[in-house]
């Protein structure tokens, strides 16, 4: 058997990180058996769905290279397939019209409750044999019911929680189309995952409530059916469902705001599954791992601080150029001006310096503006610290850059035979050279900021007027 799993998200918002597990997790167990990963874009919400949530699922899908091999597939275009297959129910019996009124379904369940019974549809135009059904109303437009079975239970052993029983007398008889024939949500999924043949559903335990259903409607196709297995979800620091006053955001946002795919993709990974103590991996070692076992049961709480931290691992482990690439456009968002070839500080070389402190890209462009920015030091700093006492051995310092190898470790020589010459500490003469050079006091190593800039562009800001 080849396995086959799908991503299946409604296009009624953005894809968030729930979502990103989910996609994540089928993806990784396709590709660790081997196997297909298919994309459907489940669109049949008419009203809600966008095209602008549509393809911020499918940037976010690329974003974190979650590549599918099929798809993707929109349920919207299927519609003739789906009401083919309702007919068929419809003639085999196992589906049929139901004229109950909105109003009546009302009564039904009010009634229901008061009798201490779960509300739900009582069957009134179930065909049974021997049951005489009501006279079809005139003027009312029907529903298409499923003939749920009335006796013994829906049982699978899902991937997460282990075997789970539902008596099918717990179930009604489920409306698989609306008045007009738009099928409806759970019977569009049993056809699509019947028609693409998917072998295994992982998805969060909010659909644990469809399964039972949707197995039924299986078995009354004739189809096989997929092992199951439903995450639980996401919560928040206060324990409940993660949501936007949590800080949740679509996986996009997560991009603004400087993370790293792998990052979030390690992160998410983490999030409901483990593998012993091991918190950094990369996707190779995920998917050789992950083979649907090790996954929680229990929901997952979403860190912020751990993932800058893990996204801070990935920033020191990034190829300098890649991230000179996401860094510039974000200098330049912030005001910062990059040279040509010909000139200026070169961006990965910035990079390189910078980026063991910086937990995410944009930290990592703000701290760059240090060379890319104005660097006009404030005059009060400067009064404070290029004092009379202090210029003779600036003068000294930019005498000896002059003839030096321009090199870090030349530089820090040079700074220290100075600082002996005139018998000061490190801080006397490097703040005023870092506020004269960066226009601030808080730069990584003097030495190596110099040496970024350049020899020419350091002995004009040393120049003192």
């Amino acid at each position: 058997m080849t396995v086959r799993t799908r991503f299946a998200p409604s296009p009624t918002g953005y894809l968030h990180v729930g979502g990103a597990r989910t996609a994540l997790f089928s993806w990784a167990y396709a590709r660790h058996f081997g196997g297909q990963f298919i994309l459907r874009i489940e669109d049949t919400d008419l009203e809600r769905s966008t095209p602008e949530a549509t393809q911020a699922i499918l940037d976010g899908m690329a974003w974190l290279a979650l590549n599918h091999d099929e798809g993707p597939f929109y349920q919207t275009q299927h519609f003739d397939r789906y009401r083919a297959v309702i007919q068929h129910m419809l003639d085999a019996g196992t589906a049929y019209y139901c004229y109950t009124t909105p109003e009546e379904l009302d009564a039904m369940r009010e009634a229901a409750k008061a009798r201490g019974d779960k509300p739900r549809y009582d069957g009134t135009w179930r065909p049974e044999p021997g049951k005489t059904l009501p006279p079809v109303p005139a003027g009312i437009e029907p529903v298409v019911r499923f003939k749920n079975p009335q006796d013994g239970e829906v049982v699978w052993h899902d991937l997460v929680k282990g075997e789970i029983r539902i008596a099918n007398a717990e179930l009604d008889d489920l409306v698989i189309a609306r008045k007009g024939g738009v099928p409806t949500y759970n019977f569009c999924v049993v056809v699509d995952d019947w028609d693409m043949r998917i072998t295994h559903v992982i998805r969060g335990d909010d659909h644990v409530n469809n399964t039972p259903r949707q197995i039924n409607i299986l078995q009354a196709l004739g189809a096989t059916i997929p092992v199951y297995g439903h995450v639980p979800m996401i919560h928040g620091s206060d324990g409940q469902k993660l949501s936007k006053r949590h800080g949740a955001v679509s996986v996009m946002q997560y991009a603004e705001d400087g993370y790293l795919p792998e990052a979030l993709n390690n992160y998410l990974a983490r999030l409901g599954w483990g593998h012993g103590d091991d918190e950094v991996f990369s996707r190779e070692q995920f998917v050789s791992w992950f083979d649907g076992g090790n996954l929680s049961s229990s929901p997952s709480q979403f860190d912020h601080e751990k993932l800058a931290w893990l996204n801070n691992h990935y920033i020191k482990q990034a190829d300098n150029q890649r991230l000179a690439d996401l860094v510039a456009p974000r200098i330049t968002a912030l005001g910062g001006t990059i040279a040509g070839v010909d000139g200026g500080v070169d961006v990965a070389a910035a990079i390189a310096l910078l980026k063991d402190r910086c937990a995410n890209l944009n930290e990592l462009a703000q701290q760059a503006m240090l060379f890319y920015g104005a660097r006009q030091a404030p005059a009060e700093l400067l009064a404070q610290h290029l004092t009379d006492e202090i210029k003779p051995a600036l003068a000294d310092f930019a005498a000896a850059l002059q003839s030096a190898e321009w090199s870090v470790p030349a530089i820090a020589a040079a700074l220290k035979e100075v600082l002996a010459k005139h018998g000061l500490k490190m801080p006397k003469l490097a703040m005023p050279v870092r506020l004269l050079v960066a226009g601030q006091l808080q730069t990584p190593s003097i030495d190596a900021v110099l040496h970024l800039f350049g020899r020419a562009e350091v002995l004009q800001r040393l120049q003192l007027k």
